[in-house]
């Protein structure tokens, strides 16, 4: 009882944190996920520490730089200008570049050589973490009515309506999955995660695109167009699947039940947020061909 109160009351306030900071404004949703990034980045650390020996004997620069460097890459991918005369993105090139630099320059300058494992187990965390929350960030501050151009297919909605599209139908996958799995499911879809079935994972990616399918149709049609809520949902159902796994091998490598403990009864960072990080790029391709660009 006591665990099912701690579960739900966390899970109270994550969805008030999430909303508040998806919905608020552009700066606060900047913010909140440049902390979320950051908290994933760190748990990524502790993951390739326990699958990699070597890595936790590299110097504290290279940690500090990454972390850096994941801000950095944040700002490269907002919109705006700072003082109505320099590019937001401009600043963020600038200390992408410096933070890519000094990582590796500093590291091998403390430690007198330069590993590269290490080093490019570093930068394949920026990649699997920091770019999904930095495309995400993209989306928030070039679509939507207040920042897309005139007579685009994004133009018609909030900035905030396609991150806070994915997140949600993610956990309408992930639920729907968990129902149909625990009625019907009997096969197993992955050794990495024994408790997923193909039953519950087909049902869960249909249920998605359904739900997804009825609301744009009835109501949703005036942000975005019907297909484009389809294919939302059928991005998010099927990367968000295949993310969850690829977090749960990365924790079977490491030998750990959860990435973290930052929230009681529901994991660390990476477990809440496993699905989005391969959801947002595919989303983020998607949109930038067919819906940022698309004139309706």
């Amino acid at each position: 009882m006591k665990t099912f109160i701690t579960r739900t009351l966390t899970a109270l306030v994550f969805v008030a944190v999430m909303l508040a900071g998806i919905l608020w404004n552009e700066g606060s949703f900047i913010l909140l996920f440049t902390l979320i990034s950051l908290g994933a980045l760190v748990e990524y650390f502790k993951l390739v520490r326990l699958m990699e020996n070597g890595y936790d004997k590299g110097s504290k620069w290279q940690y500090i730089g990454a972390l850096c460097a994941n801000v950095a890459i944040i700002i490269l991918f907002v919109g705006g200008q700072v003082l109505t005369l320099f590019p937001i993105h401009a600043l963020g090139i600038l200390l992408t570049i410096l933070f890519l630099l000094v990582l590796p320059l500093g590291d091998m300058i403390i430690t007198q050589r330069l590993d590269v494992k290490n080093l490019r187990l570093t930068l394949l965390g920026l990649l699997y973490v920091s770019l999904p929350f930095a495309l995400l960030v993209w989306m928030r501050t070039h679509l939507g009515v207040e920042n897309a151009r005139p007579g685009t297919a994004s133009a018609h909605a909030p900035g905030w309506l396609i991150p806070l599209l994915l997140i949600l139908f993610i956990w309408i996958n992930d639920t729907m999955a968990y129902i149909v799995g625990s009625l019907i499911g009997h096969t197993p879809f992955s050794k990495i995660s024994p408790k997923k079935t193909i039953e519950g994972t087909v049902g869960g990616m249909v249920l998605a695109v359904a739900v997804a399918g009825v609301y744009g149709y009835y109501w949703g049609q005036q942000w975005l167009a019907l297909q484009h809520w389809l294919v939302l949902a059928g991005i998010a159902a099927i990367a968000g699947t295949y993310g969850d796994l690829l977090e749960s091998k990365l924790k079977r490598m490491a030998g750990v039940k959860d990435s973290g403990r930052i929230m009681p009864g529901h994991g660390g960072f990476l477990d809440r947020f496993d699905s989005l990080l391969l959801a947002a790029p595919f989303a983020w391709i998607y949109v930038y061909f067919f819906i940022h660009n698309f004139v309706r």
